[in-house]
């Protein structure tokens, strides 16, 4: 892959990883939930999540998503209900002690290994975004090294930002203001969650 077009993917990677939406608001609320660790772990497992779905479209498995109505509706209602499920916890949350560089009493449950993964790899728009993507770069004679170095650069680019995210929520004068008002991050976020469960369930 030449390197000119390698550095035009990593630009509009950026700029997509960049887009705030549910994937922002789970690592903010995992970040504070569960503390500096969960936070990473949310980005690692998103960025595999979306990594993944990279990879899918690469091989064309992507194209079948896409085309099949039944089978993108699966994986998009159950993306809404895994949604649904995430914004009720946040509501029901309560105000608990975290210490957001990893010692922690009364720290809520918080996976972000399963999160993370989960809230990418239930998002079937990711396979028309890479789609769209992709065609602009794979050629029909593409190697699986330049599939590959695609893929990596998609799902690192995506881990880093979050990674970025939990980094700067875990620093500086923020956090206490965020430790005391986590019950609040947790409603609103939540109460996002929800209206974005319902915007996929509506359209």
């Amino acid at each position: 892959m030449e390197f000119h077009l390698w550095l035009s993917l990593v630009v509009i990677c950026i700029l997509g990883a960049l887009s705030p939406g549910p994937s922002l608001a789970l690592v903010v609320k995992n970040t504070l939930n569960g503390g500096h660790s969960q936070g990473y772990a949310t980005a690692v497992s998103h960025g595999l999540g979306v990594a993944l779905y990279a990879a899918i479209t690469a091989t064309g498995i992507g194209i079948i998503i896409v085309q099949s109505p039944l089978l993108y509706a699966i994986i998009q209602y159950a993306g809404a209900a895994f949604l649904l499920y995430l914004g009720i916890k946040a509501l029901m949350s309560k105000a608990s002690k975290i210490d957001l560089n990893g010692e922690s009493c009364d720290v809520k449950q918080v996976n972000g290994w399963r999160d993370g993964f989960l809230i990418a790899f239930l998002n079937p728009k990711l396979a028309i975004f890479f789609l769209a993507l992709f065609s602009q770069f794979v050629t029909s004679d593409a190697g699986w090294q330049q599939k590959a170095i695609m893929t990596a650069t998609v799902g690192s680019i995506d881990a880093i930002w979050y990674a970025m995210v939990t980094f700067a929520l875990t620093r500086g004068p923020i956090i206490k203001k965020l430790k005391a008002n986590s019950h609040i991050v947790d409603k609103v976020t939540g109460s996002f969650l929800i209206l974005l469960a319902a915007r996929v369930v509506l359209n």
